[in-house]
This record gives structure tokens, sequence and C-alpha cells, in this order.
């Protein structure tokens, strides 16, 4: 599998100096892209957790194999990444914002899909509407339930609000949101706004590699109807 697509290393500024370490995951064959312009950038979970790109690897990796360009990076305070990680996810946006920016800049990213998974859900939906290339969102267990709202409450509205296309992937045992919970949420969302969810499926299990490649369909199907 490894042979189809390639990984690139890149760093990022993003503001007070803070270092991003970014990964860029391309196919191999130019020819076999699907979508030249689109670029998918996604937001590893809580940092505070150990959260880092390298949990987003086998998504990244199978996005590159289906011909789209996929972009990895650690928060600041994560990984290699310089700087601090917060709390709440608030400086955390302008890493995403920034990453969107130097790849529109630098590889030509005119459209960006942002996927966040678990806490890096709310630090993307943050940033969607901040990002003009941006065309849509996908989140992969946004932890919208009540101990989660505690740190990440503030960010619920700025994706809720946002015009732009939103899925939402959830298993029905989150553990952290439950279904009435997220349906709760969602009837306040602007626009469009799709749910998936996956039966029996809870929080980590869903992060965890062997649901990459349901992730990654899912998100494809989504790709091809914006």
């Amino acid at each position: 599998m490894s042979s189809n697509f390639i990984v690139e290393s890149s760093t990022v500024d993003s503001e007070n100096g803070v270092k991003l370490h970014t990964r860029i995951f391309k196919p191999r064959n130019e020819e076999v892209s699907n979508d030249e312009n689109l670029v998918i950038v996604l937001v590893h979970p809580f940092s505070l957790l150990g959260g880092c790109q390298g949990l987003l690897k086998g998504i990244a990796s199978e996005l590159a194999s289906k011909g789209f360009k996929a972009v990895t990076f650690d928060t600041r305070g994560a990984g290699k990444s310089t700087g601090k990680a917060t709390l709440t996810g608030f400086a955390e946006v302008k890493d995403v914002i920034a990453v969107c920016r130097w790849l529109s800049q630098n590889i030509g990213a005119h459209r960006i899909l942002l996927v966040g998974s678990s806490a890096g859900a709310p630090i993307a939906g943050s940033a969607v509407d901040q990002v003009e290339q941006v065309v849509g969102y996908v989140s992969l267990g946004y932890p919208f339930g009540l101990m989660a709202s505690v740190l990440f409450g503030r960010h619920h509205k700025t994706i809720l609000s946002s015009p732009k296309p939103k899925l939402f992937i959830m298993g029905t045992q989150d553990g952290f949101t439950s279904v009435s919970q997220l349906k709760k949420k969602l009837r306040s969302a602007v626009g469009r706004t799709e749910t998936h969810l996956l039966e029996g499926v809870s929080h980590f299990q869903m992060e965890g590699p062997d649901y990459d490649s349901q992730m990654t369909d899912i998100i494809c199907n989504f790709i091809s109807s914006l």
C-alpha cells in the first residue's frame, strides 16, 4: 500500500513564533489525482491527552492512495511542533488557519476540506469560517457532551452557525456524547448538516486504526457530494 503515495514533511509558521511539523500525503502518480485543487486537512485529538498527527496517518495514507492530497500536522506543543498546548484549544485554531493559509500559498490548495478527530473537531470547526478556501467540514466524534463542553463549549456555536456543508460522524456508544445530545445540538445548525452514525461503536474504537478505512470511505463520499 505504501507504494502508491508519497509523504513530504514541512515546517509551517504559526503565530507567536510557533513552528508546526506538517506532513503532506500525495498520490505517487499525479495522473490518478482525484481533485487537483482539493486538499484534506486533518486535525488530531487532544494534545494534552497525547494526541498528535501520527494518529491520523492511517486515514491520510488511505486518502492519498485514493488520489487525494491529505495533510496532517502537530498542533502547538504536540509531537515535533514548538509552543505550548492549551486546554480549550483556541490557540490551536490559529494553527489550523496557519496550515490552511500555507497550503493555499505553497501547494495551490484552492479548496480545503477540514476534518477534525475528537477534540480536533471543535478546533477545526472554529477555523472553518476563518479560511475562505474551506469548502466543507467533517467531524469524527465531536465531543458535544456535558463534561467535554466544559473545555470545548465555546467552539460549538462557531461550527453550528457556519453555512458551509458539515458532516458529523459518531459511534452510537461514543461515551462523551450521546446520540440524543448530538441530535439536539445539530437542531440549531445552519446550512447543509449531515450525520453518519456507527452502530455500537465507542469513541476510542472509532479513533483506532480498525476504522480508518471506513472513515476514509465516508469522507470520500462526502467529498463527491460537495
